[in-house]
């Protein structure tokens, strides 16, 4: 089965520097990380608190959730960070 994103939910984690968002392969919850300087490429000039992280992961979910599904490799990982 493909990898899907049911759930909008993220969240940021600031001791780590990035966004936690899930997907799931069937009833396989996969975690992914996104780190929070990836999203300052993506939106230069954006602010580094949480509120302006999660709203530019939000901005640019379509990119992430590709990028997501390109790292997913099926097996028996089930964590990714895309950094």
């Amino acid at each position: 089965m493909e990898l899907n994103f049911p759930n909008p939910s993220r969240s940021y984690d600031a001791a780590r520097h990035c966004v936690c968002f899930w997907g799931y392969d069937n009833a396989r919850e996969i975690a992914f990380t996104v780190n929070d300087s990836v999203l300052s490429n993506l939106s230069p000039g954006s602010g580094i608190d949480e509120p302006a992280v999660l709203a530019a992961f939000d901005q640019h979910r379509e990119q992430i959730l590709r990028l997501a599904r390109g790292l997913y490799s099926g097996g028996p990982q089930n964590r990714y960070t895309i950094s």
